[in-house]
């Protein structure tokens, strides 16, 4: 699989739904941990005179992607991407374990108590459907 720009050290996984990624400015080493899907559903009306909805799944944009953080998004405005490195510290097999990786990095790390974090929030909703092997 093509990753783009992204670091990889781990295992790819048989067709990921997502991953877990740290992003690092390399002037600050300041870093944000996130989730990103690799794939969507994209929903569309059904044709006219037609009941049944049309669903076609399409890759994300996760080749270029450079986090939602407000405050990464700002430095990198500023400094440019070349200044950032991405590297992808997790692949997922569905949603919930893409949560519950991306929430666990984030408690472990204390992203939102130390300053070398863009990271300014914390949600996630878990369900132990697809955790358990």
């Amino acid at each position: 699989m093509d990753t783009g720009h992204w670091i990889v050290n781990c295992d790819l996984i048989e067709s990921p739904y997502g991953f877990i990624y740290k992003i690092t400015n390399l002037c600050s080493n300041k870093k944000y941990i996130g989730k990103k899907q690799i794939k969507t559903v994209l929903k569309r009306k059904p044709l006219k005179g037609k009941k049944n909805k049309r669903h076609r799944r399409v890759e994300t944009d996760w080749r270029e992607y450079y986090g939602s953080s407000d405050a990464l998004n700002s430095a990198r405005a500023e400094i440019g991407n070349q200044h950032f490195k991405r590297k992808i510290l997790y692949w997922c097999a569905n949603k919930n374990q893409m949560s519950y990786f991306e929430a666990r990095e984030q408690f472990a790390r204390d992203v939102l108590f130390k300053d070398e974090y863009y990271n300014g929030i914390i949600s996630c909703r878990i369900s132990s459907r697809g955790l358990k092997p």
